[in-house]
């Protein structure tokens, strides 16, 4: 059975998730599955429910529950019902299918007429326009999505129509893609996961046990759900109780896309435009179509609704009433001059914005007593670019021997890259991006500067500093040599090019101990380049 639960509040969700898992399942020892969308929320959840579940007085402790992402919870459920599944999502992932994929594109982009479009855009051999892995990954997992949000357009395709997935044909500039997927495909010598979905699908209705998932799980928070992984949701659904946790603002939203006529094409659909709010209209798309998903994958389901508390008449109140209801107030209330619920700081730059967020996050906890650390959620555009900022402005790392308050706060920065936050893989990606780069001097400095090469050849600030200068010396601007070159329509310029002076030689090739003693003894003597033959 499918249950989706919805309400506006993320505490009214973690208190009914809280409620089903207090009810103990028939094994004592069978673990609780709440799948959730990122580890910030893993986090907030547990301690929600550390609340309750097993609680006497606000006392209990959230044990036995682990919290998968939601993708590789159905992946996984889908694959095990089938082995041959499981070997077409590897063989499928874009990660691997991307080099056979360019081996096809190679064979047909300058030979057969049915791909002269990419061929004119990737440029023939002799011109290489530099864009045959980029546009061949961007290929890869352009399919791979295919497979995922329309599996029936796919399984036209390995049938040889030209479709969308509705019967309706691709357009003329749009047909090379099925015959590249044609080919892939071939190339590949496996059927493709969305060939192989509804075979899986129905194992898993037919065989309970095949996923090894317990007979209640959870996916919570969920705003985006495809196609092939709703089905795959409805099919464990059918003889265990599945939990479908919504954050959906607007009840009114909900009952207007329930009365409206199901469509399969975006450009079909006019429920968003028959909104009255404009701001739910455009925030909407998301849930809007997990709703009209659901009733094609998974019609019948329960639905359950949180109703929300009465909302008090401040800004933020009002704007979530408009929301709930899809109204547009005509002649709003005037607004009380102490009522501080939407506030906007405009500020200077991105570090000042950071210091005003800190003041202001001191002062709320400050004034009210039942708000807690825990309780405040920070969202920004770019995590890696305020990361630095934020770590220094509220004293991460220096608490003990920091003056400002806001540095007794824990603070966490979530949902960062794995490169951002390990020193060998970010040195891993420099690698790769120097792979398809022009490697410019400063690139090639900025490697050495890194701090795992640096740990792993001894260099501290004065030998970066001296290699800086030996590359500027040595006039090295970018570009391993004219072969290199030839690739952006330079191959006849070789001045300014690593391989064309001596110390670019030496700097380009691998670090030997002759170097690494020239570095060494050069800490004794003048400044002045040495003279490297």
């Amino acid at each position: 059975m499918l249950v989706v639960h919805r309400a506006a509040s993320g505490a009214a969700l973690a208190g009914g998730l809280a409620d089903v898992l207090s009810k103990p399942p028939a094994d004592p020892f069978a673990q609780e599955v709440v799948a959730v969308p990122a580890k910030g929320v893993e986090r907030w959840l547990a301690q929600r429910l550390s609340h309750v579940l097993g609680a006497m007085s606000d006392d209990g402790v959230c044990a036995n529950v682990v919290f998968p992402w939601p993708d590789r919870l159905l992946d996984d459920a889908v694959q095990s019902a089938s082995g041959e599944h499981a070997d077409a999502v590897a063989r499928w992932a874009p990660q691997r299918s991307v080099w056979p994929l360019l081996e096809v594109i190679d064979a047909c982009a300058g030979t057969e007429p049915w791909c002269r479009s990419l061929g004119q855009h990737l440029g023939s051999r002799d011109e290489d326009k530099g864009r045959r892995f980029a546009v061949a990954s961007r290929l890869a997992r352009l399919f791979d999505d295919y497979g995922q949000s329309r599996p029936a357009m796919l399984r036209a395709w390995a049938k040889g129509r030209d479709e969308r997935g509705d019967g309706t044909p691709l357009e003329d500039d749009l047909s090379w893609q099925a015959e590249l997927w044609r080919r892939l495909r071939d190339r590949l010598g496996s059927t493709s996961p969305a060939e192989l979905l509804e075979d899986a699908c129905a194992r898993l209705k037919a065989e309970s046990e095949v996923s090894g998932l317990p007979e209640r799980i959870s996916v919570f928070g969920a705003s985006r759900l495809s196609i092939a992984r709703l089905a795959v949701l409805a099919a464990l659904a059918e003889h265990r109780h599945v939990h479908l946790w919504l954050h959906h603002a607007s009840p009114a939203l909900w009952e207007t896309v329930s009365g409206s006529n199901a469509v399969l094409r975006r450009r079909d659909d006019s429920t968003r435009s028959s909104l009255t709010n404009p701001l739910l209209a455009s925030l909407s798309r998301d849930v809007l179509e997990l709703q009209q998903l659901l009733g094609r994958c998974a019609p019948g389901f329960t639905d359950v609704h949180y109703p929300s508390a009465p909302l008090p008449a401040t800004l933020l109140g009002r704007l979530k009433q408009d929301l709930a209801d899809d109204l547009v107030g005509d002649s709003p209330p005037p607004l009380d001059s102490a009522d501080r619920t939407v506030q906007i700081h405009a500020c200077h730059g991105r570090t000042r914005q950071v210091e005003v967020l800190r003041e202001v996050i001191v002062g709320l906890l400050a004034e009210d007593p039942s708000l807690e650390p825990r309780d405040v959620l920070v969202m920004c555009p770019d995590v890696e670019v305020f990361a630095p900022i934020i770590a220094a402005t509220f004293s991460l790392g220096a608490e003990v021997n920091a003056a400002h308050p806001a540095a007794r706060l824990r603070v966490r920065l979530a949902d960062r890259a794995l490169q951002q936050t390990n020193a060998l893989l970010a040195v891993l990606a420099q690698l790769l991006q120097l792979g398809a780069a022009r490697i410019t001097a400063s690139q090639v400095i900025d490697l050495a500067g890194s701090p795992a090469v640096r740990q792993r050849f001894g260099f501290d600030d004065d030998e970066v500093e001296r290699l800086r200068s030996w590359v500027v010396r040595a006039g090295v601007r970018w570009g391993l040599d004219r072969e290199h070159r030839r690739t952006w329509q330079l191959g006849e310029v070789g001045q300014g090019t690593w391989r064309e002076d001596s110390i670019g030689c030496c700097l380009a090739s691998p670090w030997k101990a002759a170097s690494r003693s020239s570095l060494t003894s050069s800490r004794s003597t003048t400044s002045t380049a040495p003279t490297l033959t």
